[in-house]
């Protein structure tokens, strides 16, 4: 008897689909334990192409897939039966389908098409085609079944009220966003979601690693230009039209989006450089909100996952200012009353201890904490770089206070590598010396982070408030090799001439060029995946508590990470090709997944039977043949196979670098 076949499943079921016990289920929570039972439950079989697209029912009834084969059907998840098989009347690759209401489905396609029809009675809701490029994505709003909001590759955002008889005409005013105006003619909207708290807040991804939020109350609705419609040279012709308008005095192209109705978020190693990060492309694949609406979730493409505060998020770690501040606040205690230093956090008194800011600390970590510091700190003398950094993080999640622990992971991360890895081991180091001022290796891995970042100017400021800071150390071999190094990128800098840019080059538009200056840099990030072969590569808050998180990859594995230590906890074999979709049920620790094979997979928690799952994955082992996929030119990348051929990295190997 298979585990839906139990009564105590049936019960759960019908409780969920009558909405009894809603007290329970607003606080059902996904645990470790859940997770690591996490397996196989059954495979639907219907589709003849490639599974783009799953969305559960609000109640979690009812599960749709969507697929090459231009059909929607409609599964009861629970007896693993069709309810309905929809002849959507697309002409291309379905990519998105979402519930309006329990009756009405809405999907867009590659034929440039968004439809809504009632699932019962087939009647035709809304037929569009404003779009004149591959529609990607569709998003919805809770409460809200007459609204629907498409993202396609022609660079618009377009507004769908169902309430409204729809012509697509010039006449259309739908439009709420053209990226065209913002990014320039190459631009693509590529996904977008809807706050289910404040669901006037859009976010947007597209063909670059910027997400961008959108208050819709502020913005306007545009009208759908008829030089636009059908049009092969649409693009080209939208931006000329755009700039005569603009020439003409006939108002901005961008007056629809004013400044404060919009905030981007971006990697900040990323948006620090962004011209040096051209290849391979990224792209946000996917858009994900948290259950109480307060972070965004994002899977960005050639690059890893990253979760966003949408509220309290900061700007990249901007070291000029950094520098000036801590200087400003050490002189400052110098000048107190008692002739001690005082550092900002208020837990030092400014002067370097014999051991170097190392010694004493050890002594208050708990137990637990300080084996798996010592453990890492043993697999980074043996370049194990990656089983550090996953030690680090559970040490970090018990003590997230603990300045060493920050500078030892950024120690390993430097030299594991892999992609963002240099920029997130200079947070690190900025973390440790909030942390503790006087932690000398600290102040030396910042300054060595920024020079891996070609970041040399204010590498070499850190340098000099390094040496300056702690004499002791400034005569140091490591020292003199990294001040070498500055000093001959600071000359190249000197003697290159400027590069000429044009305005798209520059970001688009003077706003755009705005707002990607002011982009706020992600709170975490979550490695092991790769995502570069498709561009509806999914990643998915688990549970309301958003405890865990999942998201598929090329190598046809779903991840799943611990959202408090960042590390993987599950790795299963979803697709014998790639994984796209991971949808977790709403209200259940449920989850549908699907990919390129013509099957949609069910997974959940196994009995504690003693039973190994058989597609039970090694997240180390695929990790790091991600990563090196991912940093590889895309015809290496298909000759790589499961053995991981990459070595340690080069590193000045001195007492300031190794870990403590």
């Amino acid at each position: 008897m298979g585990k839906r076949e139990d009564p105590l499943w049936k019960l759960t079921a019908a409780r969920e689909r009558d909405g009894i016990s809603r007290k329970f289920q607003s606080r059902l929570t996904v645990t470790r334990n859940l997770v690591d039972r996490l397996g196989l439950e059954k495979e639907l079989h219907g589709h003849m192409g490639c599974v783009n697209c799953l969305e559960w029912s609000k109640d979690g009834s009812v599960l749709a897939s969507a697929s090459d084969d231009l059909h929607v059907i409609l599964w009861d998840p629970f007896r693993y039966k069709q309810l309905h098989n929809i002849t959507t009347g697309h002409t291309g690759n379905i990519f998105s389908v979402k519930f309006l209401s329990p009756d009405i489905v809405a999907t867009c396609a590659a034929d440039a098409s968004v439809r809504a029809r009632n699932i019962y009675g087939g009647t035709s809701l809304l037929e569009c085609a404003c779009h004149s490029a591959r529609v990607k994505r569709l998003a919805v709003a809770p409460d809200k079944p007459h609204l629907l909001w498409s993202a396609g590759e022609d660079g618009l955002i377009l507004q769908h009220d169902l309430r409204m008889p729809h012509r697509c005409n010039s006449d259309c005013s739908n439009v709420l966003v053209n990226l065209l105006n913002h990014m320039g003619r190459y631009a693509e909207a590529k996904c977008l979601a809807v706050n289910p708290r404040r669901p006037y807040q859009l976010a947007v991804g597209a063909n670059d690693f910027y997400v961008r939020l959108y208050d819709t109350r502020m913005i306007k609705l545009g009208r759908l230009q008829d030089f636009q419609m059908n049009a092969p040279m649409s693009r080209l012709m939208w931006e000329r039209q755009n700039v005569r308008c603009s020439r003409a005095g006939q108002g901005d192209p961008d007056n629809n989006i004013p400044r404060a109705a919009v905030q981007y978020f971006a990697p900040g190693h990323l948006s620090m450089e962004p011209q040096e990060h051209t290849f391979p492309k990224k792209a946000a694949t996917y858009i994900a909100f948290s259950h109480d609406g307060n972070e965004l979730l994002v899977n960005l493409g050639s690059e890893q996952v990253y979760l966003y505060d949408i509220n309290s998020s900061r700007r990249p770690v901007l070291v000029e200012s950094f520098i000036i501040q801590h200087n400003h606040g050490y002189r400052e205690g110098e000048k107190g009353k008692n002739g001690t230093s005082e550092a900002k956090n208020g837990t030092n008194n400014g002067t370097v201890p014999k051991d170097g800011g190392n010694g004493t600390v050890d002594q208050n970590l708990p137990d637990n904490v300080r084996q798996m510091k010592e453990a890492a700190n043993d697999l980074v003398n043996k370049s194990n770089y990656s089983g550090a950094v996953t030690l680090y993080n559970l040490a970090l999640a018990e003590c997230p206070d603990c300045a060493i622990l920050y500078s030892n992971r950024a120690a390993a991360l430097m030299r594991r590598g892999w992609t963002g890895d240099t920029y997130a081991a200079i947070r690190d180091c900025y973390t440790a010396i909030k942390l503790d001022s006087t932690h000398v290796k600290s102040h030396f891995r910042l300054a060595k982070g920024l020079m891996d970042l070609k970041r040399a100017r204010e590498a070499h400021e850190c340098l000099l408030y390094f040496k300056d800071k702690f004499p002791k150390h400034a005569t140091s071999h490591a020292v003199f090799l990294l001040q070498k190094d500055i000093g001959e990128a600071l000359e190249s800098m000197e003697t290159q001439p400027d590069e000429a840019t044009d305005e798209e080059g520059q970001g688009g538009s003077a706003l755009e060029r705005q707002l990607r200056s002011s982009a706020l840099d992600y709170s975490s990030r979550f490695l092991g995946h790769c995502n570069t072969t498709t561009d509806i590569k999914e990643a998915n808050f688990l549970g309301p508590d958003a405890n865990y998180l999942a998201a598929g990859s090329d190598d046809g594995s779903m991840f799943v990470w611990c959202r408090r230590s960042g590390n993987i906890v599950r790795c299963l074999r979803a697709d014998e090709s790639i994984l796209n979709c991971v949808q977790p049920h709403p209200t259940l620790f449920l989850l549908a997944t699907s990919g390129i094979e013509a099957v949609v997979r069910l997974w959940s928690p196994a009995p504690e039977d003693g039973n190994t799952e058989s597609r039970l994955v090694d997240g180390s082992t695929a990790s790091a043949v991600n990563q090196q996929r991912m940093r590889s030119d895309p015809f290496e990348a298909m000759l790589l196979n499961i053995s991981f051929a990459g070595g340690p990295e080069r590193d000045i190997q001195s007492p300031v670098c190794r870990a403590t």
